[in-house]
């Protein structure tokens, strides 16, 4: 089962997740090099508190703020469902 959420637009990012064997996560993004961490970081926060583990989660980022990356996540997520 997948999850979708977002767009390609600018300041968007569209994240699809699916159950996997373990937790990977793809960040394909033109400023990656600069906010790679950060990205993590949020997706793991946001991980932790929807109490999910082993996930594939791709992630096409077109500039999104931090609570963009939250909204597109947990929305995913609950597509997933």
């Amino acid at each position: 089962m997948k999850g979708q959420a977002g767009t390609l637009e600018s300041n968007d990012c569209l994240i699809t997740v699916e159950k996997s064997s373990k937790l990977e996560i793809i960040i394909n993004s033109p400023v990656a090099y600069l906010y790679e961490d950060e990205i993590k970081k949020t997706i793991l926060e946001v991980l932790k508190n929807e109490k999910q583990e082993n996930l594939k989660i791709v992630m096409e980022d077109k500039g999104a703020l931090d609570y963009t990356i939250r909204a597109r996540l947990i929305a995913a997520i609950r597509r997933m469902k």
